[in-house]
């Protein structure tokens, strides 16, 4: 099945040059302008991946995540051309799965994508149903799907689950930032990149009785993060 990979971004030049690399990597691609232009393609096709500017005309595209996310599992790759991490960290935050600063290298967008549709998976029914229970909540891995106990499904993003599923399987292990963001996203941290400090937040307000004293994803100082729950 042919991926299908939106640019969504106001410089003609960027979507053209995007359009055509993808396209010869075999992907269909769908350009936008704006924000009414993308909510008017995901209206007429399914999009696996969204290349998603910061800054457009009409709604920045910080406002579309935060619209998006609650109601679609799309992966989105936030575009900044900032060199500050706010837009990237709030971005995170709003349920983004990954970001590319400006400029950037098509190689590099290419491999972004490519290891984020590795992460994405559908829900399949035959699938064997490899289950952690933990609390009062059930990961089921195959699936990626988060229950809890009174059978509410819980949304999270791609890069949330991943995190989670990768804590989980560990119980009692300390696992480094680095580590996990290389297992997960498949690339190198940076001195500056929070990325999993910004998920495991987003984890922990959906997990967590209290997010500030948490109790499930622990932080051990010097080390990284570490569940602290029995898994079953």
């Amino acid at each position: 099945m042919t991926n299908t990979i939106a640019v969504v971004d106001d410089d003609a030049v960027t979507r053209e040059t995007l359009k055509a690399y993808f396209e010869d990597e075999g992907f269909s691609v769908l350009l936008a302008g704006n924000a009414a232009e993308f909510t008017a393609l995901r209206a007429e096709h399914r999009i696996d991946i969204a290349l998603l500017d910061i800054r457009l005309p009409d709604k920045d595209g910080l406002t579309v995540t935060r619209e998006l996310r609650p109601v679609s599992d799309i992966g989105i790759v936030l575009i900044t051309g900032r060199s500050d991490n706010l837009d990237r960290i709030i971005g995170l935050e709003l349920g983004a799965d990954d970001y590319i600063k400006k400029p950037f290298e098509p190689r590099e967008v290419l491999a972004r994508v490519r290891n984020l549709l590795r992460r994405i998976e559908d829900k399949r029914p035959d699938h064997d149903d490899r289950r952690k229970r933990f609390g009062q909540w059930t990961l089921y891995l195959d699936r990626r799907r988060l229950v809890r106990a009174d059978g509410t499904d819980v949304h999270l993003t791609t890069a949330e689950f991943d995190i989670l599923a990768i804590l989980v399987c560990n119980p009692g292990k300390i696992l480094a930032r680095d580590y996990i963001l290389e297992v997960t996203a498949r690339r190198k941290a940076d001195s500056q990149d929070r990325t999993i400090d910004t998920l495991v937040r987003r984890l922990r307000r959906i997990l967590e009785d209290d997010p500030k004293t948490p109790k499930l994803i622990v932080t051990v100082h010097g080390g990284g993060y570490m569940f602290a729950e029995d898994v079953t």
